[in-house]
């Protein structure tokens, strides 16, 4: 059944559905829609627009395809539940991930021009609004400790654009953006906004053929994993970090004072333990 699932963009809405259909096994193919509805706690009409989502003319005609699942599955050597399936999705994006970064290829490359333009400006904006937030905030963390003026941008509103101007007129000449599903509105204008404004656009998202990708300048992509009913963001994190390692690759001067700075401060003031 997690075949009919995969690759497949879901709400969250539908993603319960989708969960509560594995949870039930075989037994999934016997329930009706009101069934379906009331166990995954959704109006009746979501799980119609979730069978039309997989790409059924209704729900009738997913419970059909779900009955004539051969459960046998020959080519499988485990019989993973839905959360061990979930996690090896995150390894399968990270192996592609690795792959895609080898010696001499266009992703290897679009991470080191990536890394010279946000090394090189002053200050760093970094955008990441909604989902995209908490990734926004983990890398201005540690740029922070080699980029000596970070500006983390995870506030929506009025404020946000001044923010922006704010960080042009101070002379940033480049900004990276976190824009991850479901792609707020207001961080494609804010990507728009600053290419307007003449700065370089680096983007952390998940497709390059997504809204993201199209207002950037430089798009570093990895799929986010959809098999949970919230995404996992294994992979767009792992790219955060390898975009952290070609800032410090482009200024590796900097870098090393900087670090050196911090832990000569760490000590003095007993920041950590160990």
């Amino acid at each position: 059944m997690l075949a009919l699932f995969d690759g497949v963009r879901l709400t969250p809405t539908q993603r319960r559905i989708a969960q509560c259909l594995l949870e039930r096994g075989p037994r999934a193919a016997y329930l009706s829609s009101g069934e379906v509805a009331e166990l995954a706690r959704v109006s009746q009409p979501s799980v119609t627009r979730f069978a039309m989502a997989l790409g059924y003319d209704g729900y009738p005609a997913l419970r059909r395809a779900i009955q004539n699942i051969d459960g046998t599955e020959p080519d499988r050597v485990d019989e993973d539940n839905e959360l061990q399936h979930a996690v090896r999705g995150e390894a399968e994006i990270l192996t592609r991930l690795a792959d895609r970064l080898g010696d001499g290829g266009a992703d290897r490359l679009a991470v080191a021009e990536a890394g010279k333009l946000l090394a090189g400006t002053r200050p760093l904006p970094i955008l990441g609004l909604r989902s995209a937030a908490p990734l926004a905030a983990y890398f201005g963390y540690f740029a922070a400790k080699v980029h000596p003026d970070v500006r983390v941008l995870d506030h929506g509103g009025s404020l946000l654009a001044d923010r922006l101007e704010q960080a042009r007129a101070a002379g940033a000449t480049a900004m990276l953006g976190v824009v991850l599903p479901r792609y707020p509105k207001e961080s494609l204008d804010a990507l728009r906004d600053a290419r307007t404004a003449g700065l370089w656009v680096v983007v952390i998202t998940d497709s390059p053929v997504g809204p993201a990708a199209h207002a950037a300048d430089v798009a570093l992509t990895a799929p986010v994993g959809s098999r949970l009913v919230f995404d996992l963001h294994g992979g767009p994190m792992a790219v955060a970090m390898v975009l952290l390692q070609a800032m410090c690759d482009a200024a590796p001067g900097q870098t090393l004072a900087r670090l050196e700075e911090f832990e000569v401060s760490a000590a003095r003031r007993g920041v950590f333990v160990a």
